[in-house]
């Protein structure tokens, strides 16, 4: 089922997030510890930010495992950014290739997804009739995510609020409605889950989920202050009363600080804007 790692504040060193905290996201590819299967070997993707460059972000992927690649682990002590996006992939919908492995990317934006539509293939030729040749075009892989990320352009397109983020919201809710709309009108009453991370490298939004009430959605935790940084030897969260805000969004713990995580209400939505503030909106 995936896990994933988004983060937004002060600049930081790739290597700090991806492979230096106790449970690392790297270290999940190998031994996930919330999830029934332990491994996510099927390739990996990292995204992120220099915006003094330019807008859109930089994202390297790969189908080998990301506990055993040599290039991830020479680049990442040397790249800082003040948002990151990392996935380690456990492949349902989708082959083991590079154009299946998120986050997925369009423009400025930055789209990855832990969970799955559970018999996508039924609703698939329905939901590609819902876009527009330019989104239609824009999927390159098989995966339900991709796919997800399409409609959320789509109805991004659309939206006409007076600000960035709400556009977002707005276009992410549609989304969901969408599918959940197929798969009731296909008849498909098995769980989808739909744990969900979007960014322009400024804002995010994002979705906890399932479509089955009577279970829980996957696990996704948050962790906000001010920096990220490692002290007494544990990479931690810290909150000293600066104005810089911090928020780390994970599918598990990096450390065993419970003081650090909160999980995220499950069928919520949720939000960060642009000085680092999240909200939670009820689905």
């Amino acid at each position: 089922m995936c896990r994933l790692l988004a983060y937004k504040g002060p600049a930081v060193i790739l290597d700090d997030l991806l492979y230096k905290p106790e449970h690392s996201i790297i270290k999940q590819s190998y031994h996930a510890t919330e999830m029934d299967e332990p491994l996510n070997g099927d390739g990996f993707g990292i995204g992120w930010y220099a915006r003094d460059i330019e807008p859109e972000p930089a994202v390297f992927t790969s189908v080998r495992p990301a506990w055993n690649n040599r290039n991830l682990q020479y680049v990442s002590p040397k790249i800082s950014s003040d948002c990151v996006l990392a996935h380690v992939r456990a492949a349902s919908v989708g082959g083991v290739t590079k154009l299946n492995c998120h986050p997925f990317h369009c423009r400025n934006f930055l789209m990855m997804h832990n969970g799955g539509i559970e018999n996508f293939s039924t609703i698939r030729r329905s939901l590609l009739a819902k876009l527009s040749d330019e989104q239609f075009h824009s999927i390159k892989g098989q995966t339900d995510s991709e796919h997800i990320f399409a409609l959320f352009l789509e109805h991004l397109s659309s939206c006409s609020n007076n600000s960035k983020l709400a556009n977002y919201l707005d276009a992410l809710k549609y989304a969901v409605e969408d599918i959940i709309s197929l798969k009731d009108e296909y008849g498909l009453s098995k769980a989808s889950q739909l744990n969900i991370l979007i960014t322009d490298g400024v804002r995010f939004v994002g979705s906890r989920y399932t479509t089955d009430s009577t279970k829980d959605p996957l696990s996704l935790y948050f962790a906000d202050g001010d920096r990220f940084e490692c002290r007494n030897n544990l990479y931690t969260m810290r909150d000293t009363g600066s104005s810089d805000r911090a928020v780390l969004f994970v599918s598990e713990r990096l450390n065993s600080h419970a003081q650090d995580w909160q999980s995220v209400p499950g069928n919520h939505f949720f939000t960060v804007d642009e000085k680092g503030e999240t909200a939670f909106i009820k689905v």
